[in-house]
């Protein structure tokens, strides 16, 4: 017997999705998101079509290598990972393929997918700066700011091999030009209160302990934090101010997590059924719920823990686009100095 909670799903993923509601098979997920509650993601598809999910989860560069490797004879379906610089070297290395969906034509917006239809983002996560705000008076109100000399020994930042880093420089050479944004990356290295380390929590970290007044990261991590306990950070929140840069030109640079179905995938329809389950109003709201992020598909509920960072204006450059500028920007940082 078909139980209410599998009813509910199949009518709400309906809503939002023109195929059967029912499949059977399997699917071959590869994923580097390595969050928990995913679980339920998969579990609901799971529920709703009947299709048996497979999962291999690793590191996104150990994951692009394995499919790489196994070619043409690669298991996998569905390649999931963080990041638009992950999702177009997955490209670049011939790992995806082009697909045809009316839904995630209709669901996801055209900035948040690749020109050739080869992956979509399905959550984001803006970058934003945070301050301590009984040392900060005048917190930095653009990521340009960074660079003043005003805030000389206060920034903590991730390093530059870090694709967050990398993917915040792409944006900016689009918007900025490559000498300007070289010259941005020379000012902030300058400003650094520590050599770059750890991760966004860490940074954060940085100003409860005093180490830093000023950090940037990615908007989930701080929402983590007033949605449950995190080690160090939790207990002093009320001590953390936050900006969402740029509200009067660009927008908020915003971080991508996305996939795409694999150039071999011996599942192809489910695997294109399924990146349609992610991008229905059910999945969408799990993503915030779930793990504090924002949803990719616009007019979705924000979980409280994401909605307590209030509303912006995010930067709605093409992510294709900023993932043609990774190299650039990977050169640039060197230069800088950027560790």
């Amino acid at each position: 017997m078909t139980s209410i909670r599998s009813r509910l799903l199949t009518t709400a993923l309906a809503a939002t999705m023109a195929v059967p509601a029912f499949a059977e098979g399997e699917l071959n997920l590869y994923s580097s998101r390595h969050y928990d509650t995913d679980e339920r993601l998969y579990s609901d598809f799971t529920e709703l079509t009947g299709i048996t999910i497979n999962r291999i989860e690793g590191n996104a560069d150990e994951l692009i290598a394995r499919m790489s490797a196994e070619g043409e004879n690669s298991p996998a379906d569905v390649f999931l990972t963080v990041d638009t610089s992950r999702l177009e070297r997955a490209k670049d290395a011939g790992l995806f393929q082009s697909i045809d969906s009316d839904v995630l034509e209709a669901r996801v917006p055209a900035y948040l997918q690749d020109a050739d239809n080869q992956w979509f983002g399905f959550s984001q996560r803006a970058r934003i700066l945070f301050y301590d705000k009984n040392d900060v008076e005048n917190p930095p109100m653009t990521y340009q700011d960074l660079a003043k000399p005003e805030y000389e020994g206060q920034v903590c930042i991730r390093s530059s091999s870090n694709v967050y880093t990398q993917t915040i420089t792409g944006a900016l050479i689009a918007h900025l030009g490559e000498e300007a944004t070289k010259e941005w990356a020379e000012a902030v290295v300058g400003n650094f209160a520590r050599d770059p380390q750890g991760g966004d929590t860490d940074q954060l970290r940085g100003i409860v302990s005093g180490e830093c007044d000023i950090a940037m990261s990615n908007t989930y991590y701080f929402a983590r934090a007033i949605r449950k306990d995190v080690d160090g950070l939790s207990d002093s929140l009320d001590m953390i101010g936050w900006v969402f840069p740029n509200q009067d030109s660009i927008g908020a640079h915003m971080n991508l997590s996305g996939g795409g179905v694999a150039a071999h995938a011996p599942n192809r329809d489910n695997a294109v059924r399924f990146l349609e389950y992610l991008a229905s109003d059910q999945a969408q709201e799990y993503f915030s719920a779930g793990n504090d992020e924002y949803p990719a598909v616009p007019g979705v509920g924000l979980s409280p823990s994401v909605a307590a960072l209030g509303f912006f204006k995010p930067d709605d450059l093409d992510a294709s686009v900023i993932a043609d500028n990774i190299p650039a920007a990977q050169m640039l940082l060197n230069e800088a100095g950027w560790e």
